[in-house]
């Protein structure tokens, strides 16, 4: 019982013991994770206090460099305002010596204009009297010569005149013998020399186009049931189709040439692919205007690749493409476009103007036919608007205005073009020439002729490009007849139009005759 005893007692003791060895080492190390805490508490206060003092510094030393920085600029600022006070003061010291010259200026201005003034009373009073002494003078010579000073200046006025025209007459005449020695041979040698380099085949166009036909069974075909293929083709193309008993082979007519070319391909593919009807002739219609809107500009491009015309809006490049299409006179637009420009640049070489501007000009002059059947108006003004629309040259506007005489020519270019394009125009077959028009104009030179007073017939020869006048030996000297073929000249060129040049020749014949018995 005792040794249970004993055992329980132990036990508890033991208990205890255990209890309290756990109750202090807890204790222990409470106190050592304690003292752990407070070494790292005093450790981030030490840091803590360390980065303090680290930024101070860095926050005296920024401040310190801030205020330095400051002070430099504050310094220049000084310096500079101080160069800008003594640049005014050296201004004003400047401004205020001369405006003391000014004021001296001023002031002997003010003496010259009084000592002016008084001359110019003396020399008024001075005037006065010799206005006097000259109605005086006048009143006596009157008295003496019985004639009013009205009437000797209407006769003196009227002698000058008369031997002022003698005088003028030969002074022209003298001149224009000078100008024939000089500018009129280098002008041919610059023509002559500009054609022989540029050479080109004449161009005719016609006003029909004929399409040969595999036989005559496809005349049917192109009429159609009751014509309705014929009349489809005419009102879709614009053209007259002609289809008459020639043998395999029908015309088309129509003074577009642009219409007549679209109408001709047309009927060409139809015939090829040999569907004929209303439907299969729009439809090759609306392909061949697209193939021919194409063609057109490839045209155009050529044109300026050609003449090294560059920097060319595309829409101004379709229409110069469009004067492939335009005739005047049975000449291809295009080619006379082309052969003006040309001629434009060899002869802006010689004269050593710029050569790429005066092509360009050239090629661009008549450049209003390509929409003249569509728009009202002439295509000289139809020009001038296209070449504004498109921004070209001034020289460029002014050559398409000025290059029929509608305009005075501002630049040599456009006095350049105006002669290209006479001379693009009159070379032997480049156009065709009515018989109507041939008479009349050899008729209204004739009339210009026989207007003028003294001149006792008048005959156009050569084609109309030379004029030959006889006048009347005892009513026209030999210098009147000079002044009576410039006289005609000028008024040719105000009244008529006309390719190339006209000849005047001033004939005067004195005969004298007897017979004998």
């Amino acid at each position: 019982m005792e040794t249970i005893m004993w055992a329980i007692i132990t036990l508890i003791l033991g208990v205890g013991a255990g209890v309290g060895v756990m109750i202090f080492a807890n204790y222990a190390k409470g106190n050592e994770a304690q003292r752990k805490a407070d070494k790292l508490i005093e450790e981030a206060k030490k840091e803590a206090e360390k980065q303090k003092r680290d930024r101070l510094l860095e926050l005296k030393e920024e401040s310190f460099k801030l205020k330095q920085d400051t002070d430099k600029i504050v310094k220049e600022k000084k310096d500079e305002l101080k160069e800008n006070e003594t640049r005014l003061q050296q201004r004003e010291n400047s401004l205020d010596k001369r405006d003391e010259i000014l004021q001296k200026r001023e002031q002997a201005l003010d003496e010259k204009e009084q000592n002016l003034s008084v001359s110019q009373k003396e020399i008024q009073v001075k005037k006065e009297k010799m206005d006097e002494l000259l109605k005086e003078e006048m009143t006596r010579l009157e008295d003496i010569a019985k004639f009013t000073k009205e009437r000797a200046h209407d006769l003196i006025m009227k002698r000058c005149e008369e031997e002022m025209s003698r005088e003028i007459a030969d002074f022209v005449k003298e001149k224009e013998r000078e100008a024939k020695l000089t500018a009129n041979e280098s002008a041919k040698n610059i023509i002559v020399e500009s054609m022989q380099r540029y050479a080109e085949d004449v161009v005719q166009e016609q006003t029909v186009s004929t399409i040969t036909l595999p036989n005559d069974e496809m005349k049917g075909r192109l009429i159609g049931r009751e014509g309705r293929n014929i009349r489809t083709i005419e009102a879709v193309t614009g053209v007259d189709l002609i289809i008459d008993d020639t043998p395999e082979a029908i015309v088309i007519s129509s003074f577009d040439p642009l219409r007549r070319e679209i109408a001709k391909i047309t009927i060409e593919t139809l015939i090829k692919d040999g569907r004929i009807h209303p439907a299969r002739i729009e439809e090759v219609y609306d392909r061949v205007c697209k193939d021919m809107n194409n063609k057109i500009t490839e045209l155009g491009n050529e044109a300026c690749y050609a003449l090294g015309v560059t920097k060319v809006d595309p829409e101004l490049v379709n229409l110069i493409g469009k004067l492939h299409f335009r005739t005047s006179y049975g000449q291809n637009a295009l080619q006379h476009a082309k052969e003006v420009g040309e001629l434009c640049g060899l002869m802006a070489s010689e004269l050593g103007e710029n050569v790429i501007l005066a092509k360009r000009a050239g090629l661009l002059h008549d450049i209003g036919k390509s929409i003249d059947f569509e728009v009202e108006g002439s295509h000289v003004e139809l020009g001038v608007d296209i070449a504004k629309r498109y921004h070209e040259d001034d020289v460029v506007i002014n050559a398409i205005a000025s290059h029929h005489g509608d305009t005075d020519a501002t630049s040599v270019i456009s006095v350049l073009v105006s002669v290209a394009d006479t001379l693009s125009a009159a070379r032997p077959g480049a156009r065709n020439d009515s018989l109507d028009n041939y008479i009349k104009r050899l008729e209204q030179l004739e009339e210009i002729g026989n207007s003028f007073e003294g001149v006792e017939k008048t005959y156009a020869m050569q084609a109309g490009r030379e004029v030959r006048v006889m006048v009347k030996p005892d009513e026209v000297d030999d210098t009147m007849s000079y002044k009576i073929a410039r006289d005609m000249k000028q008024k040719i060129e105000n009244e008529m139009q006309y390719p190339g040049t006209i000849k005047i020749v001033v004939i005067r014949e004195s005969r004298a005759q007897e017979e004998a018995k």
